[in-house]
């Protein structure tokens, strides 16, 4: 057992050794605890339910995946102002602030000091049998309770600040992919309830005109009361409609502010909207293979980094097993006349290492450990289930995509015979063959069907922002190469 009463080094040798300690603690304490890290196999199928080609979709621009300047102006407003993106730069921020503490406890920590003590001696306890104030005085340079980390213990600490600080970067990032989707889903949904209100009201100003003549002619008795109240339930039906669609299209312009983190009005002159029919998003987008989003996709680079962090805490909870070594050392002046602080002789110097080994202590470093590795059981569930979310959302992208492209096909031919049906019916009507009531029934779904087709032509970019999102992409602002 070792004896730290007396001295074990002479004065002369005591800088030397203090300077050597520290190396061999640097030599040895390159050990580490924690379990060797394997990634876990990822709990998907080698491909997806739709063939696809080869292609890092990560790397497309959202500038080149968006070429509508109006939708790209309000893109870069949500990244500037928006505030949950604001939120996970500080979080970075604060992560990496976490990192750097965790990361200076594997130096030891040196402090300048000054002090000056005066007290009383009693009678019985002079070696001069009478009472005396005494004043002493230091100065000299301190180093704290340095632990060296011979079973990696503070490294392992470390290992875990730094995957949780990669984690919440990888966080940022997922967070500005989302928002770069929400963004461009939100323009189109505004874009589209103004389609459709305008669609609404040139419905109800054509109806209120075919209702003065219905009200004309039936007042001179030419028409019937029938004709009157059929063209009447028209008009208000659109009125209806006009009025929902204004009320839907408020509602989208105020979340689209709510994205952009500040109001429209305040972006300066923004370019003019591009209707859905000519909006050109990008979508025919090759999806690659499902491992690709292993490296693309940030919320599962993200998962794994706090897989990481659990990792390494099972390093800590095993170090705590093991012996504590701790040094603690001064080297300065001391006197007991201030005037005599810095003068020969007054040298001083103090080295006191420590060992500390649990022996006893109810379990709770059993129950740390098993906790830590509950911990990691939760980050590999949690690592897996974000692999799984991320194969779900590409392959429903992909499944919808090719149903999504012939709704649109056969609505816009639906559209084309349609109009063709009104024509023929307004013609059978002016020519006495179709009743009134077969030119409103014309009507009312020809009006129905113009609507859909704005709604379908929303639903195919949304699924194309879907896929785009969901492979990855959304980080980079490439721009579109021009000749």
């Amino acid at each position: 057992m070792l004896d730290f009463s007396k001295p074990i080094i002479t004065p002369r040798f005591a800088p030397r050794y203090l300077v050597g300690a520290l190396l061999v603690a640097g030599v040895l304490s390159g050990c580490s605890m924690a379990p060797k890290y394997e990634r876990p196999a990822a709990p998907i199928a080698s491909a997806y339910p739709v063939e696809s080609a080869q292609s890092d979709t990560a790397a497309l621009g959202w500038r080149q995946f968006f070429p509508d300047q109006r939708l790209q102006a309000l893109i870069q407003a949500a990244l500037d102002n928006n505030r949950d993106l604001r939120t996970a730069a500080l979080n970075i921020q604060a992560a990496r602030a976490q990192y750097g503490i965790t990361a200076a406890d594997a130096y030891p920590n040196f402090n300048a000091g000054f002090g000056a003590t005066k007290g009383r001696t009693p009678a019985d306890q002079s070696p001069t049998g009478q009472s005396f104030v005494g004043t002493s005085y230091t100065v000299g340079l301190n180093m704290a309770s340095y632990e060296l980390d011979f079973f990696g213990r503070v490294r392992s600490l470390k290992d875990a600040a730094l995957a949780n600080y990669l984690s919440t970067e990888e966080a940022r990032q997922t967070a500005q992919i989302s928002l770069v989707s929400q963004v461009a889903q939100a323009y189109l949904a505004e874009q589209a309830y103004a389609e459709q209100q305008e669609l609404a009201q040139q419905t109800l100003d054509s109806r209120l005109q075919d209702y003065k003549l219905i009200k004309m002619r039936f007042d001179v008795g030419a028409s019937s009361g029938l004709d009157l109240r059929s063209s009447e339930t028209l008009v208000q039906s659109a009125r209806v409609a006009l009025s929902t669609l204004v009320r839907q299209r408020g509602q989208a312009t105020d979340a689209l502010t709510l994205l952009v983190g500040k109001p429209i009005g305040e972006l300066g002159d923004l370019p003019a909207a591009q209707t859905l029919a000519s909006q050109q998003i990008v979508t025919d987008i090759p999806a690659g293979l499902p491992s690709d989003l292993l490296l693309r996709r940030p919320d599962i680079r993200s998962a794994e980094q706090q897989l990481l962090a659990a990792n390494a805490n099972i390093g800590v909870a095993r170090a705590a097993f093991f012996p504590s070594i701790s040094l603690t050392a001064g080297i300065g002046n001391s006197s007991l006349a201030l005037g005599d602080l810095f003068s020969a002789g007054s040298r001083s110097w103090s080295f006191a290492p420590q060992i500390t080994l649990p022996i006893f202590e109810g379990g709770r470093n059993r129950a740390n450990l098993t906790l830590s590795e509950v911990r990691k059981n939760i980050a590999i569930a949690n690592y897996e289930k974000t692999i799984q979310t991320a194969f779900s959302e590409v392959a429903d992208a992909l499944v919808a995509r090719g149903p999504l492209n012939d709704q649109l096909v056969a609505q816009e031919a639906y559209l084309k015979a349609q109009e063709g049906v009104v024509a023929l019916t307004d013609l059978q009507y002016k020519n006495g063959i179709a009743s009134s009531n077969d030119i409103r029934t014309a009507q009312r779904d020809l009006f129905v069907a113009q609507q859909a087709l704005i709604q379908t032509r929303q639903l195919r970019l949304n699924n194309a922002i879907d896929l785009y999102s969901a492979l990855g992409g959304g980080l980079n602002e490439v721009t579109q190469k021009t000749n």
